[in-house]
């Protein structure tokens, strides 16, 4: 398995090479992220470990230039950048994990050999799709019957949310933990006002109703039976 280092501080990059080397990766470094989009472009990689502040492109237009290239490069996140929302922002761009410095080695072995395991179909995905829905992913633009339909940002991921979660429940507090960033319930009703929000776009212009409540539990979106 080859793996590339994108990483600007030489003594981490040399130590994190090492350690894979030890376990019998082969392991390339580059320092600039635009060296390491390249890199990915171009060579043959299996999986890429990506510092999110590094000269010449930072790691999230990196990852993002990887995806609106349709390349399925497993990119994992190794970053001193640890708040929740650049987590989330991460994530959200295309990044298979995300991990925090200080790290410890064992856990990023862990997470390279999950990555390692993960079918090859469930590779980054630029499209979903709900019945007559498409949600681009790279547009970022939704369409139901050749209709494109003007969404929010808000809007456009908590769609994204639940079409990710296609027939399955998302519950309120995933909900806010995701798109609002809050650990707790605040008491706001701000999901229910953008599920009505989205259910006026998507929903009410349309024969047929995809987003659903399952009472006490959250919301989902489902193509008819």
């Amino acid at each position: 398995m080859k793996i590339l280092v994108a990483e600007d501080d030489e003594t981490m990059a040399g130590y994190i090479r090492k350690g894979l080397i030890e376990q019998g990766f082969s392991v390339d470094w580059v320092s600039d992220g635009r060296e390491a989009l390249t890199y990915c472009l171009y060579n043959t990689c299996d999986l890429a470990i990506v510092d999110r502040m590094m000269p010449g492109l930072d790691g999230l237009s990196l990852v993002k230039a990887l995806r609106a290239s349709n390349s399925s490069l497993p990119v994992i996140f190794l970053t001193a950048v640890s708040d929740v929302e650049d987590k989330v922002e991460g994530l959200m761009a295309g990044a298979d994990d995300y991990i925090v410095k200080p790290f410890h080695f064992s856990e990023l072995l862990a997470r390279i050999h999950a990555l390692s395991r993960r079918p090859k179909e469930n590779s980054h995905k630029t499209e979903l799709t709900c019945h007559d829905l498409k949600l681009d992913l790279l547009k970022r633009v939704a369409i139901r019957q050749g209709q494109v339909i003007d969404l929010q940002n808000k809007e456009f991921a908590l769609l994204e949310l639940l079409m990710e979660a296609e027939g399955r429940v998302v519950s309120r507090t995933m909900i806010l933990e995701r798109i609002w960033d809050f650990s707790f319930d605040p008491g706001t009703t701000v999901v229910e006002t953008h599920i009505s929000k989205l259910r006026q776009k998507i929903d009410k212009p349309f024969d047929t109703a995809l987003i659903q409540t399952v009472r006490n539990m959250g919301y989902r979106i489902r193509a008819p039976h």
